[in-house]
């Protein structure tokens, strides 16, 4: 050992071993005591530390039963309710299959490389968001926590979705369906139709009133509505009862609430393409629009669709990867669920649009037969002559091509006192009308499905849907609160679990209120959109350019087996950041030129109407975002002015399970060791110098680094005659 070496202080719990032999003798019975031993490493001033091989929980940390489990994991997280009622929206309004082409331009280059990231560190580093971004850069550790605290945000009124999608599945075990009709009311003289259903819709009105009992503003509390209380409480239970034993509880509901979506979004493609207009519904919505698609908007919607459809920033891509084995080929996952997540997309905007076009023929049908019925009222008022209708139309069973002829001849003949209340009745104009989010769900799909035969089988498949999709993504969303707060704070799992959903079901309470729905909009469109934005573009800069691309790359070949496509390295180091930075300059800019607002539904003229929110709901939707910001630089600050003082007192510490305790030297130098002892020879892990124990790190090319310390831990022989007593 070199001269100026320090002694290192070791205890031995029982005699040392005798000699090299009785080491060797042992070494494969020791093998598995090695493996099943647990290493604690503590090490604050230096970060090059090999956490993936030294994790102190690395041997008893729950895995997946199967590469499969892990896959429908992964997918039952990114595939969610934006996927059928979000993407098709921005689709047909954004050049419909034009949209398509920026998408998956935007898919490659955001998409795949930040989603590949987000696996890559989880499974490298074993570790939730909190732990991970803790060892690339202790001053950047607040991005783990800002991950789970924006995850608590999205839980909170993702779940009371679930719960609306669990009223109307216990409501459609009815015939008709509750929706479908306009309810009667009843005086002293007689019985009419409930005014704002007559003015709106039946599901429109049944949405708004039964179902919400919506306020007329956010200021108007209006107090809880007590059926979608309880179905909140419903939606947290099951949420609780599936993660309360992690991966382990979950992962085997995965392979239901993650397959039985695609189940039912076959059987409804397959019923829609048998309605009548469903493949008008189709051609409009893939028929492109060209000059739309080169608007800097189309691009700016695709990327943040891109953005969240993959789930990234939340924190859950990363905890369900740091449940893999450290060998698994994350690049492979990266690729397929990325495209499962853009297919199943698309799966859902054929279904929606093979249903919204049946709905805009059945719409049609009647605007046709309202405005024939008109056009026969003109003729016998003398208004219009017999002589400019074609002979071979039929006002009692005409179609839509001989009323759009008599429309056309009408309007040219009386251009200048055309008459009113005549209206084109084309099948166009109510493709256009395609709504998003919970319109689509639970007006616009509610309407279509009670047109179709069996309507409540057909509920009951639909919401059936829905709930399982909810659940997958809530499933990732808890499980990127629970797993850095676990692995950070050594908290029992089951206890956080039920803690985490008692407090988010008692908080939620404010988003079932008659005024919830404004404040779900509110949360959606400010908890999450700009804090996720800023996470993963600290995140890309974090590991590009703190941790280092380069080295990053040499530790991606270290576990995959290969090394990475340079594809990645510059789109990790150059064009992701660039990209993700001009999304956030032009999110800030419309949320400067767009003042913040919502839609309230107004009981009188029973529409929506945009309104301003007041003051106090500004400071919330502001203090939304700085909530979730705060951590980043609240940790940066601690950590850069060391104001808490959490080193050990030396270079690392490292224990092991059975009692064996080593204290290394805080200068170590040159080829100094660490000691090792143990009670009996069957105790002492094996010196296997195999490259699966030591390996060399990254820049330091003449010391071995081993999976218990940065040093290589060396086996002391108490009788060897050629070491000095004073060396040891």
């Amino acid at each position: 050992m070199p001269k100026n070496s320090k002694v290192v202080k070791r205890e031995i719990d029982d005699d040392v071993i005798e000699s090299v032999k009785d080491l060797l003798s042992n070494e494969d019975s020791v093998e598995d005591a090695f493996k099943k031993s647990e290493l604690s490493v503590n090490d604050s001033e230096d970060k090059e530390v090999d956490v993936e091989e030294g994790s102190d929980v690395e041997d008893e940390r729950p895995a997946w039963n199967s590469k499969l489990q892990y896959i429908l994991a992964q997918v039952g997280f990114s595939v969610g309710l934006g996927n059928v009622w979000r993407f098709p929206y921005l689709c047909q309004k954004n050049g419909g299959g034009a949209y398509l082409v920026p998408y998956l331009i935007l898919l490659l280059v955001i998409g795949i490389p930040l989603f590949f990231l987000e696996l890559s560190v989880g499974q490298r580093i074993r570790r939730g968001s909190i732990g991970v971004w803790n060892y690339i850069s202790p001053k950047l550790g607040g991005i783990g926590f800002a991950s789970c605290i924006v995850c608590f945000f999205v839980a909170l009124y993702y779940n009371v979705i679930i719960g609306w999608s669990l009223f109307y599945f216990s409501q459609s075990f009815q015939h008709p369906l509750p929706w479908d009709q306009c309810p009667l009311v009843k005086n002293s003289s007689h019985t009419f139709v409930e005014p704002e259903c007559e003015k709106s819709s039946a599901t429109t009105y049944y949405w708004y009133r039964e179902a919400l009992n919506i306020s007329s503003s956010i200021s108007e509390s209006g107090g809880l509505n007590w059926k979608m209380t309880v179905c909140l409480l419903a939606a947290w239970v099951m949420v609780c009862l599936a993660m309360i034993k992690g991966i382990q509880s979950s992962g085997k509901i995965m392979y239901f609430s993650s397959l039985f979506p695609y189940v039912v979004l076959i059987c409804f493609l397959i019923r829609g393409l048998l309605l009548n207009g469903s493949l008008d519904g189709i051609r409009h919505m893939f028929t492109p629009k060209l000059e739309i698609m080169l608007e800097p908007k189309v691009w700016r919607e695709a990327a943040t669709q891109v953005f969240f459809a993959l789930g990234l920033g939340f924190g859950g891509v990363i905890a369900f990867s740091s449940y893999n084995k450290r060998d698994n080929n994350c690049h492979f996952d990266a690729v397929l669920v990325s495209f499962i997540n853009f297919f199943t997309s698309v799966l859902a905007t054929l279904v929606v649009f093979a249903v919204l076009g049946f709905k805009a023929n059945v719409i049609n049908e009647k605007c046709i037969i309202q405005n024939s019925e008109r056009i026969v009222n003109l003729l016998h008022m003398g208004n219009l002559s017999r002589d400019i209708i074609p002979a071979h139309v039929n006002f009692s069973s005409i179609t839509a091509e001989d009323y759009n002829l008599v429309y056309d001849i009408i309007r040219k003949i009386k251009e200048e006192e055309f008459p009113l209340g005549l209206k084109p009745c084309l099948i166009e104009d109510e493709l256009d009308k395609a709504v998003q989010g919970t319109g689509l769900a639970f007006i616009a799909f509610t309407e279509a499905m009670t047109h179709f035969p069996a309507s409540p089988f057909w509920s009951v498949m639909f919401f059936l849907m829905l709930v399982n999709l909810g659940l997958g993504s809530m499933f990732g969303t808890i499980e990127g609160i629970t797993t850095p707060i676990v692995d950070t704070f050594k908290v029992r799992k089951e206890i956080l679990t039920v803690t985490c959903c008692l407090l988010a079901f008692c908080i939620g309470l404010i988003f079932v209120q008659r005024s919830g729905n404004y404040f779900v909009t509110m949360f959606d469109d400010y908890s999450a959109t700009l804090p996720l934005l800023i996470v993963v573009i600290l995140e890309n800069i974090a590991m590009s350019y703190i941790y280092g691309i380069d080295k990053f790359m040499e530790d991606l070949k270290d576990m995959l087996g290969f090394s990475p496509n340079q594809y990645y390295y510059y789109t990790w180091k150059y064009i992701s950041p660039v990209v993700l930075l001009s999304l956030l300059v032009a999110s800030v800019v419309q949320m400067v030129l767009s003042p913040p607002h919502y839609s309230a539904w107004i009981e009188e003229k029973a529409t929506e109407e945009f309104q301003n929110y007041p003051t106090w709901g500004l400071i919330v939707c502001v203090s939304l975002i700085v909530l979730a910001m705060l951590p980043v630089p609240v940790v940066y600050v601690i950590r850069r002015c060391n104001l808490i003082d959490d080193s050990s007192g030396s270079l690392a510490a490292v224990s092991y399970k059975r009692g064996r305790i080593i204290k290394e030297p805080v200068n170590l130098e040159g080829d100094d060791t660490s000691l090792i002892n143990g009670k009996s020879p069957s105790e002492v892990p094996s010196p296997n110098f195999g490259k699966k124990i030591y390996r060399k790190q990254t820049g330091s090319p003449t010391v071995d680094t081993a999976p218990n310390g940065r040093y290589g831990i060396g086996y002391i022989m108490a009788n060897m005659s050629d070491m000095p007593e004073s060396d040891l």
